[in-house]
């Protein structure tokens, strides 16, 4: 057999074994981690994050529309009453305004995400693939990249979520975007992105990897027949506590990326500080809150999908290269 062929054998046995224990993982080719090549965790995380995505859309339409300020339709920082308002003003429709832009960029964003963060764990890790400083190195790492794909889409859906046909759909919203505020628009609140997905990822991916290894340590014997339990449930601590510990910034970031729309405040500039100003002079430090509910509802069990799809896709690729590897000889 050749080398990477033998890899991705014995990576397959040992994934394939009941008492495999996956955290602690032997050497393996330099073309392969955890028996997969960097293309397959790009399709891996793609799904991921267009699942997740559009599976949790509704709960981020309510987000959104309870964080922005100004004279947008929704002011009460209540969950019921933001989806009342909601409904009765627009109707079930308007929850999934927006979802076209989601779609347009939570694939190709999360393929980004996934791919670096696995490529910077297996480079950063040496021998202690269960260090947490850099699993939450690794996620730092994913998110700065990610975002810079994400974060254009992700100011088109926003402001596509706040309805009051303002904008007729994604492309409109693109031009007139173009036209009327520049390119700049679109990456008005990448930095306030990054600082809050900076944090957010590495409390998150430290969380899930942590929990991932303290739960298969609690019944390691039945860790492979629970797997998809484990991931779901390592993957919505994370996002619970990730997404409640950086609510503010992601009102700042909703803030800046929905200036000027139906009715919320246009900044003179992009600073964080003018923008945090603006909130607690509004709406006292609470506002800086806002959301924080329907937030840990976003991302608790989208992370729970998240998580359990992207480990569910490995899987299928680690048994598809099992199958290809396994008759290849030198």
């Amino acid at each position: 057999m050749t080398r990477i062929s033998m890899a991705a054998e014995a990576t397959t046995t040992k994934f394939q074994n009941p008492d495999f224990r996956p955290d602690f993982h032997p050497d393996i080719s330099v073309t392969a981690h955890d028996g997969l090549h960097f293309w397959q965790f790009m399709i891996a995380g793609s799904i991921a994050g267009s699942v997740e995505h559009m599976a949790m859309f509704p709960v981020d339409t309510i987000k959104t529309h309870m964080q922005a300020l100004g004279s947008c339709p929704v002011k009460s920082v209540s969950v019921s009453q933001a989806l009342r308002s909601i409904l009765q003003s627009e109707g079930p429709s308007a929850l999934y305004r927006g979802i076209a832009a989601m779609g347009l960029g939570a694939g190709p964003a999360h393929a980004v995400y996934f791919s670096v963060y696995e490529v910077c764990k297996k480079y950063f890790s040496g021998d202690n693939p269960n260090n947490s400083i850099v699993h939450a190195v690794s996620g730092v790492c994913a998110t700065v990249s990610s975002d810079a794909v994400f974060t254009p889409m992700d100011m088109v859906k926003q402001r596509l979520q706040l309805g009051n046909n303002t904008y007729k759909g994604v492309w409109d919203c693109v031009k007139r975007v173009l036209r009327e505020e520049g390119f700049g628009a679109f990456y008005a609140s990448y930095r306030t992105t990054v600082l809050m997905n900076a944090p957010f990822t590495a409390v998150h991916f430290a969380t899930y990897e942590a929990t991932k290894r303290g739960l298969m340590e609690i019944s390691p014997e039945s860790a492979n027949d629970e797997r998809l339990v484990v991931h779901a449930t390592a993957g919505a601590a994370a996002g619970a506590l990730a997404a409640a510990v950086t609510t503010p910034l992601d009102v700042v970031k909703t803030q800046l990326q929905c200036q000027g729309v139906c009715g919320c405040d246009r900044f003179k500039s992009g600073s964080i500080g003018d923008v945090i100003r603006t909130i607690v002079k509004k709406d006292g430090y609470r506002g800086l809150m806002r959301g924080w509910i329907p937030r840990m509802l976003f991302h608790a069990p989208a992370a729970a999908i998240c998580w359990s799809t992207y480990e569910a896709s490995k899987a299928f690729f680690q048994e598809v290269n099992g199958n290809s590897n396994s008759g290849t000889v030198t």
